[in-house]
């Protein structure tokens, strides 16, 4: 086989082989998506089947909170803090770059030493990688 002969036969092979790295390395590229949860609050609760949120790390997430009553809400290992207030809509919008299982609890009054307490848990956000 001549030199020019074994580089015609390679060419295909070479090109095939291109076409499958990139396929594969595609395939391995997440995107990051966006995704929006619309989340009402009544008696310090929400919906049952509200209480879970499951979203991919980099997602875009925005929560839309309302409510019956006034309360500060917050949502731990991100650090957010919103107040909502009956008639209006509040957004917490974070990129899901940590993955794990985070909750969203309310804030009650303040403690005698400064901090504060939680409520029970209104919704889980579990980050998946």
């Amino acid at each position: 086989m001549t030199r020019s002969t074994a580089v015609l036969w390679l060419r295909p092979i070479l090109a095939a082989g291109v076409l499958v790295l990139s396929i594969v390395g595609a395939t391995n590229v997440a995107t990051a998506g966006e995704v929006t949860f619309v989340l009402p609050i009544a008696n310090g609760r929400l919906p049952e089947n509200m209480r879970l949120i499951r979203v991919q790390q980099n997602d875009i997430v925005k929560l839309e909170w309302s409510t019956d009553k006034p309360v500060s809400i917050h949502l731990h290992g991100y650090d957010l803090e919103t107040a909502v207030a009956p008639g209006a809509v509040s957004e917490m919008t974070f990129t899901a770059r940590a993955t794990g299982r985070f909750t969203v609890e309310p804030h009650l009054a303040k403690g005698p030493a400064g901090g504060h307490a939680h409520g029970d848990i209104l919704v889980t956000i579990e980050v998946y990688p």
